[in-house]
């Protein structure tokens, strides 16, 4: 149904009245007549076309009213489904994340090149959720606050580069950074998803007193590490086998999991990290019943439009009368 948003501005429909009648044209002794020879032919033309222009510029400023007054179709009312749920995730960009040890779609990429595709997989399947962005390496920096847009949570992280936080990994002041934003919300909806592929190295709160606090503010923590356990690199003798996760600290991991009512996950290659992400995309919703709202499409440029057709039909005498006795 149509609708107005601004209905009030109809109030001003007898503006043009009041201004003809407070605006006291010049006096006929105060006139400047000059003589010309297209004086009489004009005079003729005005008397013939007044008529009509005035019902162009009346027509005109009632077109401009009305889209002034923004004319707006409004659908039906749609109720906005919530999940009830809000997921902060925590991703380190510590240097160890630039490690090309993955592979995605048969070529190898680095760490972060996987977490960011699948990651990114992961966010846009979570219609309903409320999401929100940490990053953390030497230090953890809150990205993207808690939103439903989650267009803006993935173009966050693949803006984001390795290093940006600093090359060492804070673990336990992202979890505390993620508590702090997670606190005031529902306890059913608190929910942290933190990757990494390293050992708290760096940050002033330890992982494990992180985890306690969030089991205090009733927020779970899932876990993920990242890294393969085998990867061939070049040495004197031609290559050798290393393992480049030999840092990664699983048994922290996975207690601050434990700790907290979440999971741990072990990926070693881009499929499992997929499966890890597709386990905590399987966590039961909690549907509640959002706001509703009803979509407004605006009308206004077809008002304006005929206002300004009608102000140019209006016009069009007077720019003949010149051309005449020009």
């Amino acid at each position: 149904m149509p609708e107005f948003a601004w209905p009030w501005v109809f109030l001003l429909l007898p503006l043009p009245w009041l201004l003809h009648r407070w605006l006291r044209p010049a006096q006929p002794g105060q006139a400047l007549h000059l003589p010309h020879p297209g004086l009489h032919l004009a005079a003729a033309e005005r008397r013939s076309e007044g008529g009509a222009r005035f019902w162009f510029l009346l027509l005109a400023w009632l077109c401009l009213l009305v889209a002034a007054a923004r004319p707006q179709w409004v659908g039906p009312p749609q109720a906005q489904q919530r999940s009830g749920r809000a997921l902060m995730l925590a991703v380190d960009l510590s240097g160890s994340m630039r490690t090309d040890d993955m592979q995605l779609g048969g070529q190898p990429v680095s760490r972060f090149g996987a977490v960011e595709a699948i990651a990114g997989d992961f966010i846009s399947r979570r219609s309903g959720d409320e999401m929100g962005l940490i990053v953390f390496g030497s230090r953890a920096f809150l990205v993207t606050p808690l939103t439903y847009d989650l267009n803006a949570v993935r173009a966050q992280l693949q803006g984001a580069a390795v290093g940006l936080a600093g090359t060492e990994t804070a673990i336990g002041d992202a979890i505390a950074v993620a508590v702090k934003r997670l606190a005031g919300l529902p306890e059913q909806a608190r929910v942290v998803v933190l990757l990494t592929d390293g050992v708290n190295n760096a940050g002033s709160i330890a992982p494990l007193d992180a985890a306690r606090a969030a089991k205090a503010a009733g927020v779970r923590v899932y876990t993920i590490g990242i890294g393969a356990t085998e990867m061939r690199v070049p040495d004197f003798f031609g290559s050798r086998t290393i393992n480049p996760s030999a840092d990664l600290d699983e048994g922290m991991l996975r207690s601050m999991a434990s700790q907290t009512g979440g999971r741990y996950f072990r990926a070693t290659d881009s499929d499992q990290l997929a499966d890890a992400y597709r386990a905590i995309d399987a966590l039961e919703p909690m549907p509640q019943q959002g706001p509703t709202l009803r979509p407004r499409h605006e009308l206004f440029p077809w008002p304006l439009a005929l206002a300004t057709l009608a102000w140019l039909l209006a016009l069009a005498p007077r720019v003949r009368r010149v051309e005449v006795m020009a």
